[in-house]
């Protein structure tokens, strides 16, 4: 059927009754005869409003402790049944079953109670089975009935409900139809994610409820979504919203500052630092950060793990870029930076990153752990006869930071907790190599005395040949290639340091 459904009959059940009394005023002003089971019918009977408990339409009553309230015939015959089939409207006459046109249920708040650390106990106890199936039948029948299966939706039912005088038509109740079955997926996708903790099932399930629609994707022309909840993650002080390749290089901004402890500002573009220092003072790791490339920081992404002050902002508005981010700004900084449009400023809030990561790939979706892995002083082992100093451990250290989180074939060059140079990306490691060492010299760097980290093995001894001399005294690298001892060999040759890690940090 295609013409419009007068709601006679409805049947409502649910956990949240906020904005629900409006509802319950306009459907018996109506004349609509409610159902309802439990702390639903009291509340509705609270407001004065007449309902048939569930139980005098079954005539069985609420057992096991409410785990079964609404699973019967009588309730499900009257939601399935095909408006206008003859064998359908033959049986409910014979069983005595009413039509039921409107249906309003919620569910248990199943993933609120996993994310309270509540016993298991109590988080079996709120995976739904009625109102799940209640949806399921409401919105599979949406021809007949309108689901309502969600608080939010109560104000678009409460002006359909107004302004229609009870009849919904066949767009809008396939329109909430959608909408629930979104709803029952999502629920049920917890559930599993939940089960699937330990002795995993080798199948990929995710379901993000919230988006937000970007101007476009990483060109004009692709359409870009992103979903998640961004205003859990950032409170937006200032600027546009943010574009699908903002986004991409945030998330490397975040993942490359939570590396470090001490003041450090980081400087992306196109996902790879630029530019990044550690300083007693977040001004001078701002100064020292955008030394290291600052025609490469035009148009970036700044990130900060301190509070902006007046000062550093004034520095940091001297140049164009497209977003700045900090746990926190003083009231004179966000003053200062304010006065640039364009600028998106962001305050990071405290929020736990998922430990997974996946990507569309071919016809399917791969997924891997995090990289949540890196080597200090303690996991570097020391390969040439020549040690590294406590300084040199320290730097590598930092270098090891910093050629994590950049794009592979990657060179680091550090010195004093700040990236001298970088070859990012390049095909063959000696070509990031001789691209970091003529960066490094277009920017005035003396890299005598600096060190190196490199993202994976050395192949051949060319790179540490190369390195040597240019200055760098001290070589950190994962190890592993059957070459090692060529490398090592020509470490000793140039009387520089060699230490290896055990873990390579490829990023694509």
């Amino acid at each position: 059927m295609s013409q419009p459904v007068q709601i006679k009959n409805a049947l409502i059940s649910v956990y949240y009754k906020d904005n629900l009394e409006p509802i319950i005023h306009e459907l018996n002003r109506l004349g609509v005869k409610i159902y309802s089971t439990g702390g639903t019918e009291t509340f509705i009977r609270n407001l004065g409003v007449g309902v048939i408990p569930v139980e005098d339409l079954t005539s069985y009553p609420s057992i096991l402790g409410g785990r079964v309230k609404t699973l019967h015939p009588k309730v499900f015959g009257g939601i399935l049944a095909r408006r206008g089939f003859a064998g359908d409207e033959q049986q409910l006459a014979q069983f005595e079953i009413p039509e039921i046109d409107l249906v309003i249920v919620d569910l248990y708040p199943f993933e609120e109670t996993v994310m309270s650390n509540a016993e298991e106990d109590d988080i079996i106890e709120k995976i739904d089975i009625g109102g799940i199936s209640l949806i399921r039948a409401a919105a599979k029948n949406f021809k007949d009935v309108m689901i309502v299966a969600s608080k939010k939706d109560y104000g678009e039912l409460e002006e359909i409900l107004k302004t229609q005088n009870g009849d919904t038509t066949i767009d809008q109740r396939r329109s909430f139809a959608q909408k629930a079955f979104n709803i029952s997926s999502h629920y049920d996708t917890g559930i599993f994610k939940y089960f699937n903790q330990e002795e995993q099932l080798p199948v990929f399930k995710e379901s993000i409820q919230t988006s937000q629609v970007l101007r476009y994707g990483e060109n004009p022309h692709q359409k870009g979504v992103f979903y998640g909840d961004l205003d859990r993650m950032f409170t937006k002080l200032h600027g546009k919203e943010l574009s699908y390749n903002n986004l991409v290089d945030v998330d490397a901004a975040v993942a490359l500052i939570d590396e470090f402890t001490e003041p450090t500002i980081a400087i992306l573009k196109h996902t790879n630092a630029c530019g990044i220092a550690s300083r007693n003072f977040i001004k001078e790791a701002w100064i020292d950060a955008l030394a290291c490339d600052p025609v490469s920081a035009f148009g970036g992404v700044i990130i900060a793990n301190d509070e902006i002050d007046a000062e550093t902002a004034a520095e940091i508005s001297k140049i164009f870029y497209e977003v700045l981010i900090a746990p926190a700004f003083t009231d004179e900084a966000v003053a200062i930076l304010k006065e640039k449009k364009n600028r998106i400023i962001l305050v990071r809030q405290p929020v736990l990153l998922p430990a997974k990561q996946f990507k569309t790939l071919l016809n399917g979706v791969i997924e891997q752990d995090k990289d949540e892995v890196i080597e200090g002083p303690e996991q570097m082992k020391t390969v040439t006869q020549k040690q590294p100093t406590a300084h040199e451990l320290h730097d590598l250290f930092f270098a090891n930071k910093v050629v994590k989180h950049t794009k592979s074939n990657t060179i680091v060059f550090a010195k004093n907790n700040q990236l001298m140079a970088s070859g990012v990306g390049q095909t063959s490691r000696v070509d990031s190599l001789k691209q970091a060492v003529i960066k490094a010299e277009s920017f005035g760097f003396d890299l005598k005395g600096a060190v190196m980290a490199s993202d994976a093995f050395f192949p051949f001894p060319d790179c540490v040949e190369l390195a040597a001399e240019a200055g760098i005294t001290a070589v950190l690298q994962p190890g592993g290639s059957i070459n090692d001892k060529l490398s090592v060999e020509m470490c000793d040759l140039k009387n520089i340091a060699m230490v290896t890690t055990g873990v390579r940090h490829f990023k694509h």
